[in-house]
């Protein structure tokens, strides 16, 4: 027998169920199967909870208000998108970045350029900002810039502090966590702040991939974007990786997840090691 007390968990019908997945592959490529409708509605019933509203009638009606649209549709997005990323995740990328990619580069160049097109909350690109720290320091004169863009503000914003559980740099070898992180003094903390060198040469900005890339250089040396496209249909992701392509300089690189293949995919790359890939343009 049913609880009167009990409070019921708002659900999502089928029918708003496709309508949100529809809308979510529409507009920012990711697919939302079946399979991930209990992961949906989780994530939105904080949403509901923070506009107080009872049902997901109530929250769609508002989401495609206009009111929604500019209030919501961000907080929307937060809530759909996936941010799993470590630091030194697939080591073998910055392992080709330092051992072969660099060396050869700065023959002839002093300054390279990269994008981090899913930044996250910022592992990444600050992995990547200690690799380049670390030739600079042996090679005068070389700089770097990195620019670092998700589809999520809210993720985009703990990038920016670069606070981090110091479980998380675990991996990283003891000299260089002494050079580029910071202890909290409140050592029931256990948290970390990476080093401001590390945000120097840094740029963040929101960006969704299957939007528009008019404001995006087209110079880039270097892209990484790594366990994104699995999220997409195979149509979509060549839609990208075209995209992509469009901002590297010829010559360049992309690099993509473990998981992740251009097999089947019309682009103008060439596989150089695993999920590595050459701009032959």
């Amino acid at each position: 027998m049913a609880n009167p007390n009990e409070v019921l968990t708002p659900k999502l019908t089928p029918t708003q169920f496709k309508r949100l997945g529809q809308f979510i592959h529409t507009n920012y490529g990711i697919q939302m199967p079946e399979s991930k409708k209990v992961l949906l509605e989780g994530r939105l019933q904080k949403r509901l909870k923070a506009n107080n509203l009872e049902d997901f009638t109530q929250y769609i009606d508002f989401l495609f208000s206009k009111q929604g649209q500019i209030r919501e549709l961000q907080h929307f997005v937060d809530a759909v998108s996936t941010n799993k990323t470590d630091f030194y995740r697939e080591p073998h990328h910055f392992k080709f970045l330092r051992e072969e990619y660099l060396p050869e580069f700065s023959k002839s160049k002093n300054h390279v350029k990269i994008w981090s097109a899913a930044a996250s909350s910022g592992e990444e690109i600050y992995t990547l900002a200690i690799e380049l720290r670390e030739y600079m320091e042996e090679h005068r004169g070389f700089t770097y810039e990195i620019l670092g863009t998700d589809i999520s503000t809210e993720i985009l914003q703990r990038a920016a502090k670069g606070v981090y559980e110091e479980k998380r740099i675990e991996i990283i070898p003891l000299h260089i966590k002494r050079k580029y992180f910071l202890k909290s003094k409140n050592r029931e903390n256990k948290s970390v702040k990476v080093n401001k060198v590390l945000q120097q040469n840094l740029k963040l900005r929101t960006l969704n991939l299957m939007g528009s890339l008019a404001g995006i250089p087209n110079d880039f040396d270097l892209i990484f974007c790594r366990n994104v496209l699995i999220y997409f249909n195979r149509k979509v992701q060549e839609k990208v990786i075209n995209a992509l392509c469009a901002k590297l300089k010829p010559g360049g690189f992309i690099f993509l997840g473990h998981s992740e293949s251009i097999t089947g995919i019309t682009a103008p790359l060439t596989q150089i090691a695993p999920t590595i890939y050459k701009y032959t343009p």
